[in-house]
């Protein structure tokens, strides 16, 4: 980590260093940025993976985020990204439904309320970002650590921007580096000491923990952008993803077709968990296309084509159609739609026999159609006439949006965000 974190370090000296013999410029950021983001998000379906892809997936997420961006001097921006993410899960309650108390009656579609139906996520970003004296160069640099209980990841990130032809064209790379380690929770039946007289006759599962906790994921993105006309903008991107390590979930349950099955009540027990390759490689490619219409209308179009190697191939597209409905207020209607082909690893519940190398039952690795529906309302004052603290507000958006799988899985999120700047 030290090796990683010693060039940024370095990078972040020589960035400010070369600011002190600058000449005055328009800076970058005029005055410090507050954003206040908050959202709701509850799901449900019947495919869980905690439970072999057959179980309840009922699901909600409370995220709160603030994020400040502070200009430092003319041309360098220093933005702080701290969050924390809430979630009750009634599938994850499930890595142990019968929550230590062995009389009580079980069945994969119901919750339990142990210890594993809630955890909490919390995030930190911080990133920099210097502009060169004429603006057409920007170089950035980022860290960023995440904490759950079974999980935690720290990344660093560095960027680069160039524009150029009257700044109509503009070329950036990035890269990032995450670097993840589990700490495995795996089906309470498969943990050593369990015992349930209910169970009838002998089970003895084929499974091994995982000797590899680590998960490592490095990415590279290509981007060109481009003022096309007076009223057309495009934008290109591709992007390479690596990971290595253990890519597969601990707690998720599989059921081979040729193992005797095991039961508690309704709740059949893990013939073991998913077993997925140590190693994947992601390729999307996409672009964008915003069209401006008049004062009170513009498309924004979004387009990408995905693959990776362990067989999945997908398409997103979607559209976004901001109407101005005065000075102040714009309405924002959205529609995504998704498609994907099924993983080679993927196999429905049973399906899977224990001689095979790699298998999962998870339905996000599966085939599936997927709508999403939705729409916002967002104010905007550029004169951030309203205070609150001394700060001015400059912008509150407001989004609902529907999300549906031919699979089964529904869900909905409501969004509030709020930027408010220094007025003082």
């Amino acid at each position: 980590m030290q090796k990683i974190l010693i060039p940024i370090v370095l990078l972040f000296s020589v960035l400010i260093y070369g600011q002190e013999e600058a000449t005055y410029s328009k800076r970058v950021l005029e005055d410090t940025e507050v954003d206040l983001l908050f959202s709701y998000y509850d799901q449900d379906g019947d495919n869980a993976a905690v439970t072999g892809g057959e179980g309840t997936q009922e699901l909600t997420d409370v995220t709160s985020t603030i994020v400040v961006k502070m200009p430092l001097n003319n041309d360098d921006v220093l933005t702080v990204d701290v969050g924390i993410s809430a979630y009750t899960s009634a599938s994850s309650s499930n890595v142990n439904p019968l929550d230590g108390d062995f009389n009580k009656a079980v069945n994969p579609f119901n919750a339990s309320s142990g210890a594993s139906k809630s955890d909490k996520l919390i995030h930190f970003k911080a990133s920099y970002e210097h502009s060169s004296e004429d603006r057409n160069k920007i170089v950035g640099a980022s860290l960023y650590a995440a904490k759950e209980y079974d999980y935690s990841s720290v990344g660093v990130g560095a960027s680069y921007a160039y524009l150029f032809n009257e700044k109509n064209t503009e070329l950036s790379i990035s890269g990032q580096v995450f670097l993840d380690k589990w700490k495995p929770q795996y089906p309470i039946e498969l943990r050593q000491g369990f015992f349930d007289s209910r169970v009838t006759g002998t089970y003895s599962p084929n499974f091994t923990e995982f000797s590899d906790e680590n998960r490592n994921t490095y990415s590279v993105s290509l981007g060109l952008s481009q003022i096309l006309g007076k009223k057309v903008q495009g934008s290109l991107f591709a992007d390479i993803i690596v990971q290595n390590g253990l890519l597969s979930t601990p707690f998720q349950r599989v059921y081979f077709g040729d193992v005797n099955d095991f039961f508690i009540d309704d709740f059949q027990l893990a013939d073991g968990v998913e077993i997925l390759p140590d190693n994947r490689v992601k390729i999307p490619i996409g672009g964008r296309l915003n069209y401006y219409i008049s004062d009170a209308f513009v498309v924004r179009s979004y387009y990408r084509f995905y693959t990776d190697d362990w067989g999945i191939t997908s398409n997103t597209a979607s559209i976004e159609i901001p109407i101005k409905l005065n000075n102040v207020f714009t309405l924002y209607p959205t529609y995504r739609f998704y498609n994907q082909t099924e993983s080679e690893y993927f196999y429905e519940k049973e399906a899977a026999v224990s001689t095979l190398d790699y298998y999962t039952s998870d339905y996000d690795l599966s085939e599936f159609i997927s709508h999403q529906y939705g729409a916002g309302l967002r104010y905007k004052d550029i004169f951030a006439k309203q205070r609150v603290f001394g700060f001015g507000l400059k912008t509150i958006d407001v989004r609902g949006t529907m999300y549906n799988r031919d699979n089964g899985l529904d869900s909905f999120i409501v969004s509030l965000g709020a930027t408010f700047v220094n007025v003082n």
